[in-house]
């Protein structure tokens, strides 16, 4: 009979830039038993943020405390709903369709728009026709590359 134990979430303010740095500290003071922290998150696109999850507002606070680069921490908790869509990626292939105008973003056919005709969601690939070329040439793009437009 295994009891589940309810761990919060709490965001850090870092200095910009020093986020990993942080997470490698907090991480080692972690390692060393000399706090009680379960994980240490570095958010992508939430610069100057860690995020620590910890059994208590009190265990977060004792992790953080005389750690460099550390701003403060936000007052409160985050629901994990807040953090979870940078934490799973989301494949770039599951947001297209064929017929899509989209952006080519990387390549050899940067910058340029096109329409999508045949998606391979197995390779992450999409078979486009380029907008801009003077005749219909389909081209094979790694979906990493695509990017849906904001109009034709």
């Amino acid at each position: 009979m295994s009891e589940e134990i309810e761990s919060h979430l709490f965001a850090i303010r870092t200095t910009g830039g020093q986020e990993k740095v942080v997470m490698r500290l907090l991480e080692a003071k972690a390692n060393a038993n000399k706090v009680h922290i379960q994980s240490v998150m570095l958010v992508e696109n939430l610069k100057g943020y860690v995020v620590i999850e910890a059994l208590s507002p009190n265990d977060a606070f004792m992790a953080v405390d005389g750690v460099r680069h550390i701003r403060g921490q936000l007052r409160g908790e985050l629901a994990f709903g807040d953090i979870e869509g940078y934490l799973v990626k989301k494949s770039t292939i599951s947001q297209l369709e064929v017929d899509n105008v989209i952006e080519i973003t990387g390549g050899p056919f940067k910058g340029m728009k096109a329409t999508i005709t045949r998606i391979d969601a197995e390779k992450e690939e999409a078979t486009v026709v380029l907008l801009d070329a003077a005749y219909q040439l389909p081209v094979t793009v790694d979906a990493n590359y695509l990017k849906l437009s904001n109009g034709a």
